[in-house]
């Protein structure tokens, strides 16, 4: 029986604690063992075990993060390995397509394809975000766009740069990197959602994926 990559990543972590850790640092840009330990109520040695498994394994690397004061702390982060155990909508198929796409109908096909494919995205979530306000709306598009599997949260704390929705994976990943005008269609349809000016900012580090989108309230 062939079993998926999906599968295959999962039965090899093994156990529930490593995948609650691995969810837990993809919805940051990583973490000490002592954050982990408050955020998902384990041992201080429970966790670190998990942590230098999943780092033999690949799913984890680590940085020593600069403190104010004393020595740097090291902390834990996802590395690529670990994207293939989070939802993608994409695959090569998809990006075959598209390869076709261009060949039969020229360079310009796939991100022709690309817009449309945006302006009825576009046009779906309208029916669907509610709000009377730029912040209502911004809480109802981070929600449906979790669902959607992005992991996206609204965010206005001091210091974060401002209101914004902050989303931690994309599914659709592998398009994204070959196609770098989804970035630019992703901020137009949150400009036309939101009603309002948008400022996509994209971090990766490691196997960290964030893409910001920051807005004025």
């Amino acid at each position: 029986m062939e079993v998926n990559v999906n599968q295959r990543l999962l039965a090899e972590i093994g156990r529930t604690q490593r995948l609650e850790i691995l969810n837990t640092l993809k919805r940051t840009r990583g973490l000490s063992v002592n954050e982990l330990v408050a955020r998902m109520k384990m041992s201080y040695m429970g966790i670190k075990q998990h942590c230098l498994t999943l780092e033999r394994d690949g799913y984890l690397d680590t940085w020593r993060r600069p403190q104010k004061m004393g020595r740097p702390e090291m902390v834990y982060r996802l590395t690529r390995r670990s994207h293939g155990l989070f939802q993608a909508d994409s695959n090569a198929f998809t990006l075959e397509l598209l390869q076709s796409i261009e060949e039969i109908y020229g360079p310009n096909a796939p991100e022709k394809l690309l817009y449309n494919l945006f302006e009825r995205k576009t046009s779906e979530l309208k029916e669907r975000v509610k709000g009377a306000t730029v912040e209502e709306r911004a809480k109802s598009l981070a929600a449906i766009r979790d669902e959607e599997g992005h992991m996206a949260q609204f965010v206005n704390e001091p210091g974060e740069g401002g209101p914004q929705i902050l989303e931690c994976h994309s599914p659709i990943m592998n398009l994204i990197e070959k196609y770098e005008i989804i970035g630019r269609l992703e901020q137009e349809m949150f400009e036309k959602l939101l009603a309002t000016p948008v400022r996509r900012e994209e971090t990766r580090t490691s196997g960290l994926y964030e893409a910001a989108f920051y807005f004025g309230l």
